[in-house]
């Protein structure tokens, strides 16, 4: 029988309101069909993060798994509550904002954290020079990295206080959120493409290492689809995390439109 788990309630905030991605912006937003712009995904998923650290604490933040798919967007100023309930050592979430669902995902406990060879991936760093959005972006088997991010002291608070995290943990245990992995994973295509308006969809991670505060964080990725669906085209990614050029921090699958159907017809 599923156990419910005690919600997490937070008013939404849009930390990406002046970012390159107009998706953000109210007026931009607007334009796509939206009522404004949207709370970036990976804040969704690390405001999810924040039931699976409620039920395993530091042990999930060593090795987790969580998934998160983005139905609906989420926007500032808005409640939303996470739900969770918990059937043999997982847990199903829900984000629901406005009375509509608008994220799903789920979280586990593995016994140990996969081996995943840092080799596998390849050490590549961002373009030298972006380009702008085109056919040749994002090509299948093609190798991305990002440049180097760190969020130490207090911008590693910053950040909590921007995602609305409550949990101690981080400064209890001296650890970094695991958001932050998510949002080295979205430099992946703002950091080798010049691109317009897009939307992450969705993502799964699986915590190889905990984060530490002042760890320099990059990302590695090989570009596993490129396709459109419905008039979006969309990029998928597998991408492995890294701290400090040599200790992996999580293995990641990434979804994102990086071409909605208004600008794919453009």
């Amino acid at each position: 029988m599923a156990r419910a788990l005690e919600s997490h309630v937070v008013k939404a905030y849009n930390t990406a309101k002046q970012s390159e991605n107009k998706m953000h912006d109210d007026t931009v937003a607007r334009r796509f069909g939206f009522a404004g712009g949207l709370v970036p995904g990976v804040d969704v998923m690390a405001y999810m993060m924040h039931l699976p650290v409620a039920e395993w604490g530091r042990a999930f933040l060593e090795r987790g798994l969580m998934d998160a798919r983005f139905l609906k967007p989420v926007y500032d100023g808005e409640t939303v509550e996470v739900s969770g309930s918990e059937s043999d050592g997982v847990l199903t979430l829900e984000v629901v904002s406005r009375g509509e669902l608008c994220a799903t995902g789920s979280a586990s406990l593995p016994p140990a954290a996969p081996a995943i060879a840092l080799a596998d991936f390849r050490d590549v760093g961002p373009v030298a020079e972006r380009q702008p959005i085109g056919a040749s972006s994002f090509v299948e088997g093609t190798w991305l990295g990002t440049a180097p991010r760190a969020w130490p002291g207090a911008t590693g608070a910053a950040y909590r206080a921007d995602i609305r995290e409550s949990d101690s943990i981080y400064t209890r245990e001296g650890l970094g959120h695991p958001g932050l992995l998510q949002k080295v994973m979205n430099r992946l295509l703002v950091d080798n493409v010049i691109l317009g308006p897009w939307i992450h969809v969705g993502s799964r991670m699986q915590i190889l290492a905990p984060l530490q505060p002042d760890d320099e964080i990059t990302a590695r990725a090989k570009v596993i689809a490129n396709y459109e669906k419905k008039g979006h085209r969309f990029v998928e990614l597998d991408a492995l995390v890294v701290a400090n050029g040599k200790t992996p921090l999580a293995y990641c699958h990434h979804v994102a439109i990086y071409q909605p159907r208004q600008q794919a017809a453009a």
